[in-house]
């Protein structure tokens, strides 16, 4: 937990302390007095003014924070200092002002990702493990032991990239095309695969496994890295270090089988025998029972010991500074698309509303993406900057986009949208925003 919460600050942290200094700095260029700069809400942890009496504020509570500015709409303003306020710039001022905040988010995302390019990237080869007979692609030509390189015209060349690949087909209908390298060798062959409004009504349990596929895997024995407190497998009094080798008459060659048993057995005693510290035990688990795509499937709370793979396994990707640039600004704009593709699908109905995720959520991503390492806990900060700046730029009020809504009518009107308007407006985007927050809420209890 202590993990968690540290993950989550430090990132929003650095997240929303990038958007207001967005916001921050091209008011002071556009020549408007900023009254305050607060990282977070509630009572301030500490303060500082700087020689041009802007209070620099870091709060309690962590989850947002703001730029004050000088503005005659939010009390008195004396004569010498209207040509400092927010209200008086003009109209273009004003637009770049508060696009400025979600554009130094994506910017932050191009900062992040490039930074990672440039250690070098390291990914998995998709090559195919096993296919799942009746599923979506087990009617294609495809056999395990082939790599993908390409899906809908999409390069694919790690499971990461297949991932996003199918994040952009979810809820989607029609037939779509693939590519792989046969086992062997020899030349790329196409084939295809037909959908039909894929995963429109469910929340995915993962996109690679729902098409069917399953990654190549190496044999991974059966030693436990982790046991999860209060977990059927702590209740049973597995530990850390232990190796399964055995689950009723089956023998446990890997974790892969191991997993498979446990899923296949939910609330039901299983024997299990073990190796502890050169010693063979026996004991009994029973795996507590969650759903899964409306099918109960059996978990322990068990994390298995990883193995380290050699090069065989993996592709590591070098990148000059110049290409690694080449690669934050590409991979953001992916994420930008994606990210609103998914919000026009779930507003049209073809994402399943349960996909919305919260704070909760949030921070299990973080803590998890923290724990695999420096290279993932900064891709996750990458995409949740660009989910940031996506959010705030949508055309609700309350909102950087509600605000650039209200600032683009002006420009058509050649006035400004009246403050009864605006204030009802307000209302209801703060409503409309407090709702979606209770559904996400609502998803990660549901997901606990």
């Amino acid at each position: 937990m202590i993990q968690s919460i540290l993950s989550i600050v430090i990132a929003l942290g650095v997240l929303i302390t990038f958007h207001e200094f967005g916001h921050y700095i091209v008011a002071r260029a556009c020549g408007v007095k900023v009254l305050r700069f607060s990282v977070g809400f509630g009572k301030p942890i500490f303060k500082w003014v700087n020689k041009r009496g802007t209070e620099f504020t870091l709060a309690l509570i962590p989850l947002g924070g703001y730029v004050r500015m000088l503005d005659e709409r939010e009390g008195d303003v004396p004569a010498q200092l209207k040509g400092e306020a927010f209200n008086n710039k003009s109209v273009w001022q004003r637009i770049a002002i508060v696009a400025a905040g979600p554009l130094a988010n994506f910017l932050l995302a191009i900062i992040l990702y490039s930074f990672v390019a440039l250690q070098g990237i390291q990914t998995v080869s998709p090559v195919v493990g096993g296919i799942e007979s009746n599923s979506i692609i087990s009617h294609s030509s495809l056999q395990v032991g082939d790599e993908l390189t390409h899906i809908n015209g999409q390069d694919v060349a790690s499971w990461q990239q297949v991932n996003l690949a199918l994040a952009n087909l979810i809820g989607q209908s029609g037939t779509y095309h693939f590519n792989y390298l046969p086992l062997g060798g020899g030349s790329e062959v196409a084939s295809d695969f037909k959908l039909d409004s894929w995963l429109s009504d469910s929340e995915p349990a993962g996109l690679i496994s729902e098409l069917g596929l399953e990654p190549k895997r190496p044999d991974m024995p059966a030693v436990i890295e982790k046991v999860l407190a209060d977990g059927a497998a702590a209740l049973a009094g597995i530990k850390a270090g232990d190796e399964i080798v055995r689950v009723n008459d089956n023998v446990i060659d890997d974790w892969q089988g191991f997993v498979s048993i446990v899923q296949n057995s939910p609330k039901q005693a299983l024997s299990v025998s073990l190796v502890r510290d050169n010693q063979n035990l026996s004991l009994t688990l029973i795996p507590n029972e969650k759903l899964v795509n409306g099918a109960a499937t059996g978990y322990v709370g068990l994390m298995v010991k990883p193995i380290v793979l050699d090069s065989s396994w993996y592709k590591v990707t070098e990148y000059s500074v110049f290409g690694s640039i080449e690669y934050g600004i590409d991979r953001s704009a992916q994420m930008i698309s994606l990210t609103l593709s998914s919000i026009y699908k779930m507003i049209k109905g073809l994402i399943s509303i349960d996909n919305l995720s919260g704070p909760i959520t949030i921070a299990k991503v973080a803590s998890a993406s923290a724990e695999s390492g420096l290279q993932s806990f900064i891709q996750f900060m990458a995409y949740l900057s660009i989910s940031l700046g996506v959010l705030n730029l949508l055309p609700i009020p309350v909102l950087d986009g509600g605000h650039l809504l209200f600032y683009f009518v002006e420009l058509v009107r050649r006035k400004p949208v009246s403050e009864k308007i605006q204030y009802l407006a307000y209302r209801i985007g703060a409503s409309m925003l407090f709702a979606l927050m209770l559904v996400a809420i609502f998803n990660d209890i549901a997901r606990l």
